[in-house]
């Protein structure tokens, strides 16, 4: 048995979920996982709250220590195992890559509402509002930034693999889910992000969960 446990929702929506289970898998760290079906019958807040005092998922255990936050639990697992380098090494590129997923805590509700993480589906034509279609704006202004300043010497926003793209992988999911119209290097980005091993593994699972729900996915109300 594994050391650290991480609770997480269904591969299939969770984006939350997602970001530190990349995060501890680029890390090599091994670890045992639990899925908690989320909206499915049965499946109360208390439950939930057996393992995560926020009463949501993800969650990590770490012996005693609970984390139930994904960038604290990506902060974390970086501090135990240094030598997976998860953030930048230079400190300028290290400190954009604490905003750019700082930001993507805070901020994008309304592309988060309109495009649903949904990793089984493809799904066209869905209306954007103007908030999501500024969220999208935003996002690949982010993208073309990181990767002109710092993404020499690799395909991720900051060359090699690091938080900053854990942190973004879900919107990767999102814009492919949807069909989203990118710019070049956006479309490059999200072609390295889905690519990922780890993330075709994580796709894979989701693509084996049972049907959550079908309701709810019928109206796209996931994620």
């Amino acid at each position: 048995m594994a050391e650290l446990t991480l609770y997480i929702g269904n591969r299939s929506y969770s984006s939350w979920s997602l970001r530190p289970w990349l995060v501890l898998k680029h890390a090599g760290v091994e670890l045992d996982e639990v899925v908690i079906p989320l909206r499915a019958p049965g499946v109360r807040t208390l439950e939930i709250q057996r393992h995560s005092p926020s009463g949501k998922v993800p969650a990590l255990k770490h012996g005693a220590l609970t984390i139930w936050e994904s960038l604290a639990i990506a902060e974390y697992v970086a501090e135990s195992f240094p030598e997976a380098k998860l953030w930048p090494e230079a400190r300028d590129a290290r400190a954009v890559a604490r905003a750019v997923s700082a930001e993507m805590v805070s901020s994008f509700a309304a592309l988060r509402t309109a495009l649903p993480m949904n990793v089984r589906r493809k799904i066209q034509g869905v209306a954007l509002t103007e908030a999501a279609s500024q969220d999208i704006a935003r996002i690949q202004s982010i993208w073309n930034d990181c990767r002109s300043r710092f993404g020499q010497g690799g395909e991720f926003l900051f060359g090699r693999f690091s938080i900053a793209d854990a942190m973004y992988a879900p919107v990767a999911t999102r814009f492919d889910t949807y069909g989203v119209e990118l710019d070049p290097v956006s479309r490059g980005y999200v072609a390295s992000i889905l690519g990922l091993p780890a993330m075709q593994e994580w796709i894979a699972k989701a693509r084996e969960e049972p049907h959550v729900i079908e309701a709810y996915e019928a109206i796209g109300v996931v994620g």
